[in-house]
């Protein structure tokens, strides 16, 4: 930009009047202004422009998580990578003051993953199709003219197994007390991905226990691994339950929303992309593309998928109702038999807090749970790996999300209107449920909470106090739906 010349100075009325030396002041004083307003212009033409990723920072944190691309991230649903609920939760983590942890449970769900077999098929088929059939790719679809699809199936990313590595030292630094002199019990349900994510949750915990000077004692291992598939009692992956395998009323609901919400999305999509034709369900599968193909080629959380930017934040607010629904009536008090997968489970974890043999009649391996060596009931650290649909079901055995009214089927609910529930908070790639139990000073007897991805969940059926908390042996009779067994004999009617 040019300065004025000096005889512009004598056109403008008043320019000057109070002596050169305020003249030439007032004069660098605009075009100072003036520059810092360009900057600022550009600056602000800049980020909204600019694609939301984050370089040259710490994207995969221990303590939060995948937090780089916080409004698309968390809104994939179940395929949201772990991220931390902290600022979330309206009770503080910290143990209070005059209490301390006597035990803890951890129920994980294995890392950022491939997608399905099945699954994988159908996106490599889509984007074959998509390319083929498309005229033209220009702006944010031009990557799709030589991208090839060469995502794997069923197994842990590599972003999957760092996420692992770094639960298993978060839980070592939370429970430091009782893992400096135990060795936790863990054990895996038997798919590869579950199993290896338990094996690098083991190798982040060693690595944080020799880090903090504590190397003696036995080392960590997978103790048990429970046959996963038909005639295996497995609470870590139930499958035995008949009815309930053969309900397909989440799929109705599941498609009857995708109908709803998906037809603007596709006329768009198709408007931009000449030659493409493309359904509902394939307009969801893009947008699951986004989260696969980030945590297969991102090792730090460091880079969003272009996937991602084909669809707007209020698109991703839509589909992660979407996936909460699915979860909800798949698998949550939405389903009849859904809380009924997770009965066992809630009857083994009585069995450790309580330190009694477990009672239960559902999908429980007998043979492994009568056995202290299978199953021990003299220690107070245990680590248990899942899968999202069987942590959907526990969660709901234990009524932890009874605030939860049923989901509406035609309309988007915030997660405040579930009373915390969706399921990028509950089971998103690499979640952790912790279940503490604690004795404090004033108290006679123990305390429970519950923790998911570090938002404090406060317990119902059972006197909660403030910070949400209830009596070890109040809580356990609120459990009355579990120990009664409930509803499981309807999974063979």
């Amino acid at each position: 930009m040019r300065g004025l010349s000096p005889h512009y100075k004598n056109e403008y009325p008043g320019w000057g009047r109070r002596g050169p030396g305020r003249s030439r002041l007032t004069f660098f004083s605009i075009m100072a202004l003036m520059m810092l307003l360009l900057t600022i212009i550009h600056l602000l033409s800049s980020v909204s422009a600019a694609p939301p990723v984050r370089q040259n920072q710490p994207c995969n944190s221990i303590d939060n998580g995948y937090q780089c691309f916080t409004q698309v991230s968390q809104l994939w649903g179940q395929y949201s990578p772990y991220f931390s609920l902290e600022r979330e939760s309206t009770i503080s983590l910290d143990v209070p003051s005059g209490c301390e942890i006597t035990f803890a449970q951890v129920l994980s769900r294995h890392g950022s993953r491939y997608p399905t077999e099945s699954k994988s098929v159908a996106y490599a088929k889509l984007i074959k199709v998509i390319k083929s059939n498309g005229t033209s790719f220009t702006g944010k679809y031009a990557f799709l003219k030589s991208y090839n699809y060469t995502l794997g199936a069923d197994d842990l990313t590599t972003f999957g197994e760092k996420q692992m590595i770094d639960s298993g030292a978060k839980f070592y630094s939370r429970y430091k007390a009782l893992a400096k002199k135990i060795t936790p019990f863990i054990r895996a349900s038997g798919s590869d991905r579950v199993i290896v994510s338990a094996e690098k949750f083991i190798e982040g915990f060693q690595s944080a226990k020799r880090g903090d000077g504590h190397s003696r004692g036995d080392a960590a291992t997978v103790n048990v691994v429970i046959p996963e598939g038909d005639g295996f009692n497995n609470t870590l992956d139930s499958g035995t339950c008949t009815v309930f395998e053969n309900d397909d009323t989440s799929s109705a609901i599941k498609d009857n929303f995708i109908a709803l919400i998906t037809p603007p999305i596709r006329k768009r999509l198709e408007a931009d992309l000449p030659g493409v034709k493309l359904t509902g369900s394939q307009v969801i599968y893009l947008m699951d593309m986004c989260s696969f193909d980030t945590v297969a080629t991102t090792t730090d959380g460091s880079e969003l998928s272009p996937f991602c930017n084909l669809f707007s934040e209020a698109e991703w607010v839509q589909y992660d109702y979407l996936q909460s629904l699915d979860k909800y009536y798949g698998h949550g008090a939405g389903s009849s038999l859904g809380p009924a997968q997770g009965i066992g489970f809630t009857n083994e974890l009585i069995a450790r807090l309580t330190q009694s043999s477990v009672h239960d009649h559902t999908n429980t391996n007998q043979t492994l749970d009568s056995n202290p060596a299978t199953f021990p009931l003299d220690t107070t650290l245990y680590a248990d790996f899942s899968h999202d649909n069987n942590m959907i079901s526990v969660f709901f055995a234990m009524g932890l999300y009874n605030g939860t009214v049923p989901l509406s089927k035609n309309s988007v609910e915030s997660i405040a209107e579930m009373d915390g529930y969706a399921a990028s908070w509950a089971v998103p790639f690499g979640a952790r449920a912790y279940f503490e139990m604690m004795q404090c000073r004033h108290e006679h007897k123990p305390l429970v909470r519950v923790l998911i991805n570090d938002r404090v969940v406060p317990l119902h059926g059972c006197d909660v106090d403030q910070l949400g908390r209830c009596k070890l042996d109040d809580w356990v009779r609120g459990l009355s739906f579990a120990r009664s067994g409930g509803n499981w004999k309807s999974c063979f009617a």
